[in-house]
């Protein structure tokens, strides 16, 4: 609930800080006050649209800060600060604000962090629902009716099948199912579609037989061969080098036999003999490396012609496939694939039909059993609320709960019903929509019913009528009261009120005045104790001049409360 309330430079009022308790507080004060500020200053930190003629004449930047306290974080609240990677620790208070600047400027802040006005507002729907005489949102808006008597519902209890949650999931496991089913169909189509020219291309491949790695064996061959041809000349007069009686080497070893004769007669021919002998070695080395290289760059024109051929033959299908010669395997077994998805694709489809239908039967029978729900639970909620509407000066008006069969095509993860909210006004007159019938004031008091009725759980933490007494006074006014006092009962309920029937009924009293020092006007916000209670609440009854009746009237009504 709304703990505090923090507002610097708004308006009329330049520094004003508000603390909140429980259940019922009430604001009041004479009309032009500045009441409307207080709620146009709670409106800008909850994410409306930034008015810069808010920021207070003289000043450069206006703020307003709001502090919630719970004893739970409500789940949809904690689910979108966790989605915006806002971190709030148990038991810690969650603190809004809100930056305005004279120039344009505007910032917002949750916990000190820096954060878009759209989480703002997507927040306020948790945090506090207000009520007033252009009310356009909370219960008046059809979008969230359906939700409304959903809770109503669960709180009457239903079969375990009429559980919109249950119902959710289910439409969701049919979406998937239903998905599923449609793409392998479509993908099948695609496939028998081609299924000649994946016949085609596959014979083709498999004729060709690549294997990963062949074209780099093939292009490291091909450029060995034409170094060959390029070097057979060479390699052709270095060999005759090396041959026949009058070669480099025959010569050489011709003169080592016969140093080897002589060797004996002196230590210099030894050491030459030894030297000759090592070039031997060395020379018939060279003799066989030239020999090997001579087998390994050998030129077979025949041969290079087949290594070239094959090469592109694997490039030129690698182009046709779009891939990597090396892919082009893989893309073999991928056209296997492809078609035995063909030849047993009916049996999988069969499977994932059956799967669907069976989802989809699923999904309408809880989607039947809380329509079935729905429909009982809008019967209880018309009685509840035609029980709410005579004490509140509302007894000529109908209220009924419509609950629409939708189209098949229409129905969706909320089920298969369209739920309004309709009333009707006058006797004989026909049901429409709540705003579109209802004035102001009778509007806000339907509004009032329907809370009362609803008794509702899951809703905002706080609550605020704005001036849902308007036009009327004595039962009727107390009748409000008792009704805002018992909403308020276990949770925070602001009232903003010249009633002095309601005022009484508030835990809390906050009395609003304006004042003038030579060209500055200020508003202030005081909370009353029990004299200042009685004082206010006498002037509501009296006027401009508190009366001793009107005190022992205002003793009298708060003695009734």
């Amino acid at each position: 609930m709304l703990k505090s309330l923090a507002i610097r430079n708004i308006v009329l009022i330049e520094a004003l800080t508000l603390e909140f308790g429980g259940g019922l507080g009430v604001l009041t004060g004479e009309t032009g006050a500045g009441k409307s500020i207080l709620l146009d200053a709670l409106g800008l930190v909850l994410g409306e649209r930034a008015d810069f003629g808010l920021v207070r004449n003289g000043a450069d930047s206006a703020s307003v800060t709001a502090s919630f306290a719970f004893a739970q974080m409500p789940a949809p609240l904690a689910e979108t600060l966790a989605e915006a990677g806002v971190m709030v620790e148990a038991g810690e208070p969650l603190i809004l604000r809100r930056q305005l600047k004279i120039d344009g400027g505007s910032r917002a802040f949750v916990n000190d962090q820096a954060v878009s006005v759209g989480l703002l507002r997507e927040m306020a729907a948790s945090l506090v629902e207000i009520h007033g005489q252009h009310d356009d949102r909370g219960l008046v808006n059809p979008r969230g009716h359906r939700t409304l008597l959903d809770r109503y519902a669960m709180a009457g209890g239903t079969g375990a099948l009429a559980d919109p949650a249950g119902v959710e999931r289910a439409w969701k496991k049919w979406r998937e199912a239903e998905s599923a089913l449609a793409e392998t169909r479509r993908q099948i189509a695609r496939a028998a579609e081609d299924r000649d020219l994946l016949l085609a291309h596959l014979a083709e491949l498999v004729g060709l037989e690549p294997v990963v790695g062949e074209e780099q064996e093939l292009a490291l061959a091909r450029a060995t061969m034409q170094k060959g041809e390029k070097l057979s000349g060479d390699l052709a007069e270095l060999q005759h080098l090396w041959q026949g009686s009058d070669s480099a080497l025959a010569v050489m070893r011709n003169a080592a036999r016969r140093l080897d004769r002589i060797a004996g007669e002196h230590p210099l021919l030894a050491e030459a003999l030894d030297a000759l002998d090592r070039a031997v070695i060395e020379a018939g080395e060279a003799e066989d490396r030239i020999g090997r290289a001579v087998d390994a760059l050998a030129h077979d024109p025949q041969a290079l012609d087949r290594i070239e051929t094959r090469l592109f033959d694997l490039r030129a299908a690698a182009r046709k496939h779009g891939c990597a010669v090396d892919d082009l395997p893989a893309k073999s077994t991928a056209m296997r694939e492809a078609l035995e998805a063909i030849e047993s694709g009916e049996a999988g489809v069969a499977a994932l039909a059956a799967r669907a239908h069976e989802a989809g039967l699923d999904y309408r029978a809880r989607a039947e059993a809380l329509s079935m729900a729905r429909v009982e639970a809008a019967g209880r909620l018309d009685a509840a609320v035609a029980g709410e509407l005579a004490p509140l000066k509302l007894d000529a008006a109908r209220f009924r709960t419509k609950v629409l069969r939708l189209d098949e095509d229409r129905w969706g993860a909320g089920g298969i019903d369209a739920v309004e909210f309709l009333i009707s006004t006058n006797p004989g007159a026909d049901f429409a929509p709540l705003n579109k019938i209802a004035s102001g004031g009778e509007l806000s008091r339907f509004i009032l019913a329907l809370k009362v009725a609803l008794a509702e759980e899951g809703g905002a933490a706080t609550i605020i009528f704005d001036e849902i007494d308007r036009g009327v006074g004595g039962a009727v006014a107390s009748a409000i009261g008792e009704r805002l006092a018992r909403l308020a009962s276990g949770g925070q309920l602001l009232a903003v009120t010249h009633s002095p029937q309601v005022a009484a009924r508030g835990g809390q009293h906050f009395f609003i005045a304006k004042s003038s020092e030579g060209l500055v006007t200020r508003t202030s916000v005081a909370e009353l104790g029990a004299d200042g209670r009685r004082q206010e609440i006498a002037r509501m009854l009296s006027g401009a001049e508190v009366t001793p009746e009107a005190v022992a009237q205002a003793v009298r009504l708060l003695e009734g409360t």
